[in-house]
């Protein structure tokens, strides 16, 4: 009979190396094909919220859901868009992206953790601003409705992005971004983008109140030099990943219609 010889702790060590080796060259790949995955489910799902929000303007004559409705009490669930279109969505789990720490949230305490968020530009108080003409200091609705007819360009106009979420007592808004917030393009005063980066402005900006800052997040593949990608739907219903770089340079880079509605 044969005998079979062991390996030699030289050989050990060799084949120990491979593995060390492959190890490290396949494990960033299958951590890269994880977060793509979690990426497109959430591209997925900001899809199914945009066709929700089609069917609310659908049953409400073409009147648009409202990031925020301040006509009615805090204690009122469609004070909030993601009550509004719930009805329209099987899943809630939909309101939450695979590739982030998020809670659904119905209500207006529960706002901040949503981590998808509305524009602003949306928000409706009959109180509110009126377009294009002097605004009460800190006002955050408008005096209508918006109708979805009222876009002109619904394939450049953003309606949802992705957004930080967190407790309200940290200032977390995440279910609506602020158009308002960002730096004024020169010319183009609609294609000023909100805050963004792929850090999480908040917790950055933190001695900010909370109604400056509502700025979305490019979390997919963060390098914290705004090289992150974010998930934006456009009214169109179609939805586009876009560094946050390429968001920052405007219409440099991204040729987005971010404020639809104007104030002073």
């Amino acid at each position: 009979m044969r005998n079979r010889r062991a390996f030699t702790l030289i050989e050990l060590l060799v084949v120990i190396a491979i593995i060390a080796i492959l190890a490290a060259i396949l494990f960033p790949v299958f951590a890269r094909s994880r977060e793509s995955a979690k990426r497109i489910a959430c591209l997925t799902q900001a899809r199914q919220l945009g066709m929700a929000a089609t069917m609310y303007a659908d049953d409400y004559d073409g009147g648009m859901a409202m990031s925020s409705n301040y006509a009615v009490p805090t204690t009122d669930p469609y004070r909030i868009w993601t009550a509004q279109v719930a009805p329209y969505i099987q899943n809630r789990g939909i309101f939450i992206c695979p590739a982030a720490d998020g809670k659904y949230g119905d209500t207006w305490t529960g706002r901040g953790e949503l981590n998808i968020g509305m524009s602003d530009s949306t928000a409706y108080d009959p109180n509110g601003c009126i377009e294009g003409g002097v605004n009460p200091p800190g006002c955050e609705g408008w005096r209508s409705i918006v109708k979805v007819s009222y876009l002109r360009e619904p394939a450049r106009t953003a309606l949802f992005a992705d957004t930080p979420g967190g407790l309200l007592a940290d200032k977390y808004r995440g279910y609506t971004f602020g158009p308002y917030n960002g730096i004024e393009h020169p010319t183009k005063k609609s294609l000023s983008p909100p805050l963004c980066s792929d850090r999480d402005l908040v917790r950055e900006l933190s001695a900010l109140p909370p109604n400056r800052l509502k700025p979305i997040i490019c979390r997919h593949q963060a390098t914290g030099r705004d090289e992150g990608f974010g998930n934006v739907l456009f009214a169109d219903m179609h939805v586009k990943g876009y560094s946050a770089k390429s968001i920052l340079a405007m219409d440099g880079g991204a040729d987005i219609i971010w404020r639809f509605r104007e104030r002073d």
